[in-house]
């Protein structure tokens, strides 16, 4: 016990010390560097007077081409493994796609009383804001290091007597635990029984090319899965440059089946003509093609690799054998999930505010805010520069043990 006790006290000593001399450190949301912005800005020279015809002739300043340039649908089918055919090319924002699909389903589709959408958590808060926005139930599966549980999805999904429309899912490094979906994952959500005849997968690819490794983690085709198991139109896919290029100013599309993808187009139409043209004529001369991509994204990784280092060298540091917190160890995405003890994240997150680290809020990783058991953090390391995070997750480590004292 006197050891103990010397422990924690030791942690209040460093943790008043921090508080002292607190640096301004930001790990909320995240966000790319300006390291890795800079590896794209050849993109703002890519498109010049006189330079504005795509190779089927397009003129990029007209009308016209609403489904999105031939060449730009290509690199986007490579990367999320579909058809040509099956993909139609947005606006810059992924979440922005989701949106009008969700929209639509429920204004035209899901008209009954609170539908439910099953959310795996923690999870994309922004998941879970827009189907609040949007009148839909959630209700929470648990995601973790054995993976998805597909039991609970597969009952939760065959109840007669539930309104259970769909899920969200973020396949390939899941934000905030960064867990790849296994085969048998993929397949069980493709061939389950579903009371709703039109249950939808809202397959968010976010992070597809996001390796911190050379290769992206493997993850099986769920659209052929689907079509194999007589459910061609479950799954609904999304993609994004929006961390590949630029913030705001990438590149979004959606892809499925060909009763999905004519649905989809049939919405669209009545929002917009057309989109921006001449970004996609810039990607696809940036890029060229989906080997472009991921060389590029080979790139990002050389600049991430060492701040997620960082953070496990830090929170291995602080935490490692107190039985105070437990963290993932990702190999691609945005962020490492870290689950106190229950009851403390939200007194952890003021604490390390106290001495100047702003964490993402308790609770955003699931719906409503709310987290049962009030323990999970999602730790955001992209942004920083490698000394920042240091200093941060020194921060966050005293801050759980002077928490848990």
């Amino acid at each position: 016990m006197p050891e103990v006790e010397s422990r924690k006290a030791a942690a209040r000593q460093k943790f008043e010390k921090l508080c002292a001399d607190p640096l301004p450190l930001d790990l909320t949301r995240g966000k790319p560097c300006a390291a890795q912005f800079d590896l794209s800005d050849e993109l703002l020279r890519c498109v010049g007077p006189g330079e504005v015809r795509d190779e089927a002739g397009n003129d990029c300043r007209n009308y016209g081409v609403p489904d999105g340039l031939p060449g730009m649908r290509a690199l986007f089918a490579e990367l999320l493994e579909l058809s040509a055919e099956g993909v139609l090319i947005g606006g810059n924002s992924s979440l922005a796609l989701m949106f009008d699909v969700l929209s639509a389903l429920r204004r035209d589709v899901w008209r009954e009383p609170a539908p439910v959408l099953l959310c795996p958590v923690p999870g994309y808060d922004r998941h879970f804001t827009l189907s609040a926005h949007l009148g839909f139930g959630m209700q929470n599966i648990a995601i973790g290091a054995n993976g998805l549980d597909i039991e609970s999805i597969e009952r939760a999904a065959a109840d007669d007597a539930r309104r259970v429309k769909g899920i969200w899912i973020v396949p390939r490094y899941q934000n905030p635990t960064g867990y790849t979906l296994r085969d048998e994952e993929v397949q069980a959500l493709a061939r389950m029984k579903t009371a709703a005849p039109d249950f939808r997968i809202f397959w968010d690819n976010a992070y597809m090319v996001h390796a911190l490794e050379d290769e992206p983690a493997p993850l099986a085709n769920l659209q052929s899965a689907c079509a194999a198991a007589g459910h061609p139109d479950r799954a609904l896919h999304f993609g994004s440059t929006s961390k590949i290029s630029f913030a705001g100013g990438g590149i979004a599309a959606f892809g499925g089946s060909a009763a999905n993808v004519e649905w989809m187009r049939r919405q669209r139409i009545v929002r917009t003509i057309n989109g921006d043209k001449l970004n996609q004529l810039r990607h696809l001369r940036f890029f060229r093609n989906a080997a472009g991509v991921r060389a590029h994204m080979r790139r990002h990784a050389a600049i991430l690799r060492p701040k997620f280092e960082a953070v496990q060298r830090g929170l291995e540091a602080e935490l490692k054998d107190t039985g105070l917190a437990e963290w993932t160890k990702p190999k691609g995405g945005y962020f490492v999930s870290l689950d106190t003890c229950a009851g403390h994240a939200q007194q952890v997150c003021a604490l390390a505010a106290r001495a100047g680290v702003k964490l993402t809020p308790a609770g955003a990783t699931f719906p409503h805010g709310k987290d049962p058991q009030d323990r999970n953090l999602r730790i955001a390391p992209t942004f920083p520069s490698v000394e920042e995070l240091e200093r941060a997750i020194a921060v966050l480590g005293v801050a759980i043990q002077v928490s848990a004292a």
